[in-house]
């Protein structure tokens, strides 16, 4: 049986049941997630159909194409990547939900998937950690169908030894790939950024470097952090966003760690476009946390105010993120991100 979350975000959330997971050309529809962390700012009734309308209109939403084929149980991952097959793989993971449950459905089959996570720019990820927290079975099936629509297939492991556990290590290393500063991106399209940097001959061994333990989210969220806070810069921003989605899937799969690891070579592979930045020194940060900022209600409601997917979005992860790390620097960079500094 389908749960849909409580009034009134569940009425706004069934608006977006029909629309495609993109929108031409190939950018992610955030709506349904959007709306989530809206309802979890406290925005009013009135103003998540307001913003739902408005980005609705904006973007020109699409409704799903068209199905094609029904997906067989036996050879599922037969059409990953395949975007014609969207409706195709939403029926299929919605029905597996509702078979299995969410968290059996997602630690099934989201192994396979990991490695693909890098598909329609990490976010099919977050429609799947915005939907489980209210055992949206729509949402959860929506969300998995989404990552095997856009699958996006990144480098599997070199087998080369670790050499060190720092995530910062790893984005440094990319001044190192052969052709990484000659890179000139053909899109705009954050994801279309992600593959051609990994195809480079010398980016498959750079994640095997990183050592990988029950303490690298913790030191991943740290650089990501520090990375957005001295760059504030549009990729750097799903870096956090990224890593909050990652944990609140985590608690669903047997063994998270893959997840993390096929995470931070998406990371990586944005290192370029973000323009190969030298991390500020602690000193650097410390001054950072030390700044003047508004408190979290004035930094939510502005948030709330925003037309702009990615402040709202900035914001609710900062918050959530500040809650599990402790770190005062979220509240700095979410200020910042919506202009009250």
């Amino acid at each position: 049986m389908t749960i849909i979350p409580a009034f009134p975000l569940g009425r706004v959330l069934e608006k977006t049941r029909c629309e495609s997971v993109e929108f031409p050309y190939l950018l992610a529809n955030h709506a349904p997630m959007v709306l989530v962390a809206l309802d979890r700012m406290g925005a009013s009734p009135e103003r998540l159909d307001e913003w739902y309308e408005i980005y609705r209109v904006a973007n020109q939403l699409v409704p799903a194409p068209p199905a094609v084929a029904p997906i067989e149980r036996a050879r599922w991952d037969a059409a990953l990547g395949d975007r014609t097959r969207e409706s195709d793989y939403r029926a299929y993971f919605i029905a597996e939900v509702e078979r299995l449950g969410t968290d059996a459905a997602i630690r099934h089959y989201l192994p396979r998937l990991i490695q693909g996570v890098a598909g329609s720019a990490l976010h099919p990820l977050m429609r799947l950690a915005y939907a489980v927290p209210n055992s949206d079975t729509k949402e959860v099936g929506t969300a998995l169908g989404y990552w095997a629509t856009c699958y996006l297939p990144l480098p599997g492991p070199t087998g080369i030894e670790p050499d060190t556990d720092d995530p910062a290590a790893i984005l440094a290393a990319m001044n190192d790939v052969a052709g990484a500063h000659d890179y000139v991106p053909e899109t705009d399209l954050l994801w279309h950024n992600i593959r051609e940097v990994a195809a480079l001959p010398d980016f498959p061994p750079v994640i095997d470097r990183l050592r990988i333990d029950e303490a690298t989210p913790k030191r991943m969220a740290e650089t990501a952090l520090a990375l957005f806070a001295s760059t504030m810069d549009f990729s750097a921003l799903h870096a956090v966003t990224g890593l909050h989605w990652a944990r609140l899937v985590a608690p669903h799969l047997d063994d998270p760690l893959p997840l993390y690891r096929a995470f931070w070579q998406v990371i990586a592979t944005l290192v370029p476009k973000i323009g190969f930045p030298a991390l500020p020194t602690a000193e650097a940060l410390q001054a950072m946390r030390e700044m003047r900022v508004p408190d979290w209600p004035e930094i939510r409601a502005t948030a709330v105010a925003s037309n702009d997917e990615h402040d709202i979005s900035l914001v609710f992860s900062a918050l959530q993120e500040q809650l599990v790390w402790g770190d005062p620097l979220y509240r700095v960079v979410a200020a910042r991100r919506v202009r009250l500094i």
